[in-house]
């Protein structure tokens, strides 16, 4: 599978709107891809096609490209923390055709585009570029460190990493034949407390179903709880299958998810804060 049988950026618009609409109207990333997953009924294999430049996986791109055009269009907002909220345009544009969708969101951004070329600096006013373009923003530069990382290396920073979310006694085994567990930890949540398997997948692609049984076969007896973190992302089964009914339920972190982490703690990535002056005339008048 290549790049050329992947839909384009545009083919997103409208399942992105039914999937949001069918999920109540807001959703996370991840449950937002999985929604246009199974709404366009997509191979997950598509999933693992990558940017000949090594940039990551083209499928989650386009997808956010669709996601930041429809808010161009006024379709979809931000409601911080990764979560997308379907508006009151959006659920309304979900009757529109494809083909009448796309030209009412290129037609729309177009308008925001001549609005900041005009000097319209409106905090709302998205700047949209090529959606073809192989860009690297501050998670696929993150990504692209982690997936350089020797696997000892990710161990490593998994276990920091679980340790600054309130993890203790967390060890790394690191033991061939071990059923894919790389380490042990203990959640301690007031009174109460959690030993938990985690598994680390330096990953390029999609981690599927078949991971996430195997691990589950090798927790059993031995803990409750588990935990899978890895560079890549989880196709749609392997989400369904980490919260099946009747079976141990396993935690995913995918790396959409891990560079936020990480980011949040502060571990390797650094956040600047922009400082703003403003002078005030009025207080001149005071003298």
């Amino acid at each position: 599978m290549t790049v050329d049988d992947l839909p384009k950026y545009h083919e997103f618009f409208r399942p992105t709107l039914i999937a949001l609409d069918g999920l109540g109207g807001s959703a996370s990333l991840a449950e937002s891809n999985d929604a246009v997953m199974t709404t366009m009924a997509l191979n997950p294999a598509m999933l693992d096609v990558e940017y000949s430049s090594g940039h990551g996986a083209v499928l989650p791109d386009r997808m956010s490209w669709a996601r930041s055009y429809l808010k161009g269009a006024g379709y979809l907002k931000s409601g911080g923390r990764g979560i997308w909220i379907l508006t009151d345009e959006g659920r309304e544009a979900v009757s529109m055709t494809a083909s009448q969708l796309k030209t009412d969101v290129l037609a729309k951004n177009k308008e925001v585009e001549k609005s900041a070329a005009a000097g319209d600096d409106t905090p709302s006013t998205p700047q949209i570029g090529n959606p073809e373009a192989e860009f690297l923003d501050w998670k696929d530069q993150l990504l692209t460190k982690l997936k350089s990382l020797d696997p000892s290396a990710f161990e490593r920073l998994s276990q920091r990493l679980l340790r600054e979310s309130g993890f203790v006694k967390v060890e790394v085994t690191g033991k061939s034949g071990d059923g894919g567990i790389d380490g042990t930890g203990i959640l301690q949540l007031s009174l109460m407390s959690f030993h938990v398997l985690f598994q680390c997948k330096r990953y390029q692609g999609s981690v599927g179903a078949g991971a996430v049984r195997d691990f589950r076969g090798a927790m059993m007896g031995r803990t409750d709880k588990g935990l899978i973190i890895t560079t890549g992302t989880f196709s749609p089964d392997a989400r369904r299958e980490a919260t099946r009914d009747g079976a141990p339920p396993i935690d995913l972190i995918d790396g959409e998810a891990l560079c936020e982490k990480l980011k949040e703690l502060g571990l390797g990535v650094e956040t600047r804060m922009v400082e703003e002056v403003v002078v005030k005339p009025d207080w001149f008048g005071q003298l």
